[in-house]
């Protein structure tokens, strides 16, 4: 593996009004001396986007430090304009359409923004050399796979959702260009990430939503899922160490990798709704338990995820490990505050 030092360097970050790509900003500019990140992002009203107003906000307050471009990463044109204007010397691709059920309705977006919009990064970074393109793919790619915890050593072709096939895709376009033009690549697969300014159509955020609102939540497969919740911190800690070195060559000449980024320790649904709602009414957002309504499981979802990081802790020393309570206790205490004052 070669090191990458952060310094002095320009960084371009898609997705950076995002959940992930926001705290990634927010962390590089804080902690590297003179970066410069070049942040870009198009906006879209998939949610509330009031929210990625608010996450941007606080990176602009860095000045010159980060330049913010209001752009589609699908527009090659303007990727490319991008490119050659900021010369970034690494990459961090964080924009894409996410959500599983969502690409069941609205399966254009997801080709659009996850394999157009990746396709023109990469093809980028073919005509301008980075030192690392790192990417943002997911645990969805596992699909229904029995063995846990999830490897990145386990076949990944059964994907379940358009999503889950796009980010697959993702992995492969990455690999292909990593071996034909040499571009450094390292993909992380990450687990159900949350936290404070979170996506509004995660699980978490919803059953918030409807318990303050007394309405009834919906838990699927009667209860019986477990994810692998990963927090924010811990997901842009371990981007953090990851950018900072590039992979070695494999055994075909790719300079790729893969790895893992989950908190190794699934939790059961039922069990965090639990720890939500206590953590909910310790803030007074709610007064009691909400009302659930129990259902089959939905087209596109998986029985549990389980990452496996011991090659994450292997090259980079680092795993996850925020617990669940001081999670969502941290997830609890900005939403009183963010909705509280509006």
């Amino acid at each position: 593996m070669k090191s990458i030092d952060l310094d002095n360097r320009t960084i371009l970050v898609t997705g950076a009004a995002g959940f992930i790509g926001s705290y990634l900003c927010g962390k590089l500019l804080g902690a590297v001396k003179n970066v410069k990140i070049v942040g870009v992002d198009c906006m879209t009203d998939y949610y509330d986007v009031s929210l990625k107003q608010e996450r941007l906000s606080g990176l602009l307050k860095y000045g010159d430090q980060f330049l913010f471009v209001n752009s589609d990463i699908s527009d090659s044109s303007a990727v490319q304009t991008i490119f050659e204007e900021y010369k970034p010397s690494i990459v961090v691709n964080l924009a894409a359409q996410a959500g599983v059920r969502y690409s069941i309705t609205n399966p254009d977006a997801y080709i659009k923004s996850n394999i157009i919009g990746f396709y023109n990064i990469i093809e980028a970074c073919r005509h301008n050399p980075v030192e690392h393109l790192v990417f943002a793919s997911s645990s969805s790619v596992y699909g229904s796979n029995k063995k846990v915890p999830y490897s990145t050593d386990d076949k990944v072709d059964n994907p379940v959702s358009l999503y889950a096939a796009t980010k697959k895709s993702d992995e492969l376009i990455a690999h292909a260009y990593s071996k034909l033009y040499g571009i450094p690549c390292t993909g992380l697969r990450f687990f159900t990430v949350y936290g404070p300014m979170g996506r509004p159509d995660m699980a978490y955020f919803k059953f918030t939503d409807k318990l303050v609102k007394g309405e009834s939540i919906q838990i699927y497969n009667n209860g019986d899922m477990y994810r692998d919740f990963t927090y924010i911190d811990d997901i842009v800690a371990g981007i953090v160490n990851v950018m900072q070195k590039s992979p070695s060559e494999t055994e075909d000449g790719a300079v790729y990798k893969i790895y893992n980024i989950g908190n190794n320790k699934p939790e059961s649904l039922l069990h965090f709704v639990e720890v939500l709602e206590q953590c909910l009414m310790k803030e007074g957002i709610i007064k009691e338990p909400g009302k659930k309504e129990f259902l089959p499981m939905q087209p596109g979802d998986v029985y549990q995820t389980y990452a496996d990081v011991s090659e994450l802790e292997k090259d980079f020393g680092f795993k996850p490990s925020t617990p669940l309570e001081k999670g969502l206790s941290e997830f609890a205490a900005w939403y009183k505050n963010f909705y509280g004052k509006r």
